[in-house]
């Protein structure tokens, strides 16, 4: 199965990112334990501690969160499988945001607002989601951690872009 060079590079940038929420939730208490093998995760889910991971490198720009509902490692592949907040697994806490701000939602909250069909339906060539305003992110989000925590970690200049 071949996957495209841009479907790698975002693959890349959510580890990156993946790494960081890590060790943002380690300073809140929070271990996780993530999961990069495909076996693992579909066995499983992303993190043994039922956390989704998502990066939204547009969300300062759009002021929007871009929630995703399935995707595809290719763009030449017919189908989309699910993911995001309908990903198979133990999934039940959706963190999303950037180096900035992190949003932490309940994933059931998120597929209620998403079945109400209220929000903006987005397709990319590897992925499909919904786009829930910052706004309306700030009030379901369960906790919301500002650049202020983020700042004082040790180590915040790793994480600086």
């Amino acid at each position: 199965m071949a996957r495209s060079e841009y479907y790698d590079e975002k693959l890349e940038e959510g580890w990156r990112f993946e790494d960081f929420v890590t060790e943002v939730l380690y300073f809140n208490g929070i271990i996780i334990g993530l999961y990069r093998g495909r076996s693992m995760q579909s066995r499983v889910g992303e993190s043994r501690a039922g956390v989704e991971l998502k990066y939204d490198m547009k969300a300062a720009e759009t002021g929007n969160l871009y929630i995703e509902i399935s995707e595809k490692n290719d763009a030449d592949n017919k189908d989309f499988i699910s993911s995001g907040i309908y990903a198979e697994g133990n999934s039940w806490i959706y963190i999303i945001g950037n180096y900035s701000i992190l949003y932490i939602f309940a994933t059931a909250t998120l597929r209620l607002l998403h079945s109400q069909n209220r929000y903006k339906t987005v397709s990319i060539p590897t992925s499909n989601g919904f786009l829930l305003p910052r706004i309306d992110a700030e009030k379901y989000a369960a906790k919301i951690i500002n650049k202020d925590f983020l700042s004082s970690l040790p180590n915040a200049k790793i994480w600086e872009r």
